[in-house]
């Protein structure tokens, strides 16, 4: 529960600092990928409300359900379908914002009896739904700073093969 607890108190720091940071951006600089067929900031900031998405039903189903089974993630598809490319950088910013504080209040009030469940994503090994949460802000810092190097362009823009 510590790890957890970390983690959570991580990401209450990052949602704090985000929307300042992020309006850093202007729309133009945040449709421009720094490495040719990489991610623009538009497109991981969307990815990352992927993530938001998929994880909201896994952070839900798990405290309620038994054995958790959720189909997996296809990253490239989801961020192509739904262009983020072409949205507003504001409304992705805001909309990313309010999900996150969402999923926050969740874990910050999640049930302690049923961190232990297990959880099966796709095709990989069961986890638990602590796991789970824990690897969420993980997986949402490493984004993060890729989306905060955008600002002085470097090769670390790049597509996360683990997503």
């Amino acid at each position: 529960m510590q790890a957890l607890a970390s983690s959570i108190n991580e990401f209450q720091r990052t949602l704090e600092a985000a929307p300042l940071e992020l309006s850093r951006f202007s729309d133009a600089q945040a449709s421009v990928a720094s490495v040719p067929g990489h991610w623009s900031p538009k497109e991981i900031l969307g990815h990352l409300l992927d993530s938001a998405a998929n994880n909201h039903h896994r952070f839900v189903r798990a405290q309620y359900q038994g054995e958790l089974t959720m189909p997996g993630y296809a990253q490239e598809k989801w961020v192509s379908t739904q262009h983020y490319q072409g949205r507003p950088w504001n409304d992705l910013v805001q909309f990313w914002t309010a999900y996150n504080r969402h999923l926050l209040h969740l874990m910050q009030h999640v049930n302690e009896n049923r961190l232990q469940v297990p959880c099966r994503i796709g095709d990989d090994e069961p986890v638990t739904l602590e796991f789970l949460m824990i690897d969420y802000v993980r997986h949402l810092r490493h984004h993060w700073e890729q989306i905060r190097a955008a600002q002085t362009p470097s090769p670390q823009i790049a597509r996360s093969q683990s997503d």
